[in-house]
């Protein structure tokens, strides 16, 4: 093996250069599994947990849904069916904006008591044996937010939603772009300097028929710091980010929280009719000045259409689920998240301290020979300190990595 690039020895050796080449491939993959071995359990932790918060979202959404329809099957059977669609449709948007679409929470919640208001005018403050026609039922979705039918009911509607529902739905952002994160760190593109500086490291005592010696602890920590020099600008951000998480999981309870805005929202709806019952004459005086004198075409209103069994089977599960409630789910999380703080900052030390380098003290691999310890100077963890590195070369930062930085450091600020 005269050709060899990497694995060059003065005594013989048992590689060519096509085993040195596999050697190589070898090398990077074992790596790639030790660094996704490494960050398994806390993926998981992400994982699962944003998949268990968005499933609770969803029921809470589907609870409080049916709650605001049963409201109006109870006290307002006749307009009970018309209703109930505009009641899914503003739970519809809920969800939308709680997974992440771009819908304003003032504009869904408006939409809904537009859309309310006919209905309501139709049923209950101008009831008549015929219904309205749909020009005048559009004149009063229009003419809605000037005469204030439901007085202060949807201004605090949209305080309530826009202070519950956002930072819920930070909070699932947050737990997405931390898989992002740790797909990313583990799917590493390693240059040409740490791919030959891992051969070396992994496989060229193989070569020698040196089997079963290890790394030398520094040697491994040069190794490894030098590959992973990019991944430990991480650090910082990803502390900033486990620290910002903490912080809103703190504001995410009490009144505020989602659980208790969204299966409330019947009560201000329940209040939103009251007031319209009660105030009834002058706003049929305000809406005769704006849209004339009803225009009515023949009654078609059917009943209400809710299963109360499947109701009660939901609330069942979900009581079931809510005695370790949102906010103690959060608690736990958060607490077993911040476990991993300092994951990024010593992620070559655990890798060379569980994994590949030689116990204190037994003779071990140096890149050249197996001794008895290593002698050249140890370098820091990340890109500045590897200006001194024996072992691997490293020129700038990986644009992958920048990117997922910029991505930590927005949802910070978020």
């Amino acid at each position: 093996g005269v050709d060899l690039q990497v694995c060059t020895t003065k005594n013989p050796t048992c590689c060519t250069r096509k085993m040195e080449e596999r050697y190589q491939i070898a090398a990077k993959r074992d790596i790639q599994q030790v660094l996704q071995t490494s960050s398994a359990t806390l993926k998981f932790l992400i994982s699962h947990n944003a998949a268990a918060f968005q499933e609770t979202f969803e029921m809470l959404i589907r609870l409080a849904e049916n709650y605001t329809s049963r409201l109006f099957c109870n006290a307002y059977r006749t307009m009970a069916a018309e209703a109930t669609v505009h009641v899914q449709e503003f739970f519809t948007d809920v969800g939308l904006f709680l997974f992440g679409t771009d819908v304003s929470a003032e504009e869904f919640v408006n939409r809904f008591f537009d859309t309310l208001f006919p209905v309501v005018y139709n049923h209950v403050i101008n009831p008549g044996p015929t219904d309205i026609s749909l020009e005048y039922a559009e004149c009063l979705r229009v003419a809605r937010r000037d005469i204030r039918p439901f007085g202060n009911v949807p201004k605090k509607a949209i305080g309530q939603m826009g202070r519950s529902l956002l930072p819920s739905r930070t909070f699932l952002q947050a737990l997405n772009l931390g898989i992002e994160v740790i797909n990313t760190t583990d799917h590493l593109h390693f240059s040409k300097d740490c791919s030959r500086a891992l051969l070396r490291m992994q496989y060229c005592p193989h070569c020698q028929g040196l089997m079963l010696s290890k790394p030398c602890m520094g040697y491994c920590l040069n190794t490894i710091r030098g590959c992973l020099a990019d991944v430990a600008e991480v650090d910082l951000h990803w502390r900033g980010y486990i620290q910002s998480l903490e912080e809103l999981s703190g504001a995410l309870s009490g009144a505020h929280g989602i659980e208790h805005v969204l299966l409330n929202f019947h009560a201000l709806v329940r209040d939103a009719l009251v007031q319209a019952r009660i105030n009834g004459p002058q706003l049929s005086e305000q809406v005769n000045k704006i849209c004339g004198p009803p225009v009515r075409k023949p009654k078609q209103s059917p009943a209400c259409s809710l299963d109360p069994n499947k109701d009660n089977q939901d609330l069942k599960m979900f009581s079931r689920d809510s005695e370790e409630t949102l906010a103690s789910r959060r608690k736990e999380f958060v607490s077993q998240l911040r476990l991993y703080r300092a994951f990024y900052g010593g992620l070559a030390d655990q890798l060379c301290g569980n994994e590949l380098a030689a116990a204190d003290g037994l003779p071990c691999w140096n890149g050249e020979d197996v001794v008895r310890s290593y002698t050249h100077r140890v370098v820091g963890n990340g890109i500045k300190a590897q200006s001194e590195n024996p072992e691997v070369k490293v020129k700038g930062t990986d644009p992958v990595i920048s990117q997922i930085i910029d991505k930590l450091k927005h949802v910070i600020q978020v």
